[in-house]
């Protein structure tokens, strides 16, 4: 993941805050509490591509023989993988 929790915190409390101040937004409840939530669904968003990297990772596993005897390009299959699985999957990254 590419922002700090601290960032990703920040942003969800500056959001809600700037929604509920142009009025598109109304807490019916502790405005903490949607700050969390909205932290929470913006750290698993930024998380898809963290895990689907881990995933193409362990499916290179099958190719290591290949990869070291330099008949099969690393990056280039990792590139391969992951774009099959992003098409497949309908992931927008």
């Amino acid at each position: 993941m590419r922002l700090s929790k601290e960032r990703i915190g920040h942003m969800a409390g500056v959001l809600v805050a700037h929604l509920r101040k142009e009025g598109q937004l109304e807490v019916q409840g502790p405005e903490k509490a949607l700050v969390e939530v909205l932290d929470h669904a913006i750290t698993d968003e930024l998380m898809v591509e963290d895990r689907l990297n881990v995933e193409v990772r362990g499916l290179l596993k099958a190719y290591e023989a290949e990869i070291e005897k330099g008949h099969v390009d690393y990056q280039k299959m990792f590139v391969m993988i992951k774009q099959k699985l992003v098409r497949e999957r309908g992931v927008i990254l």
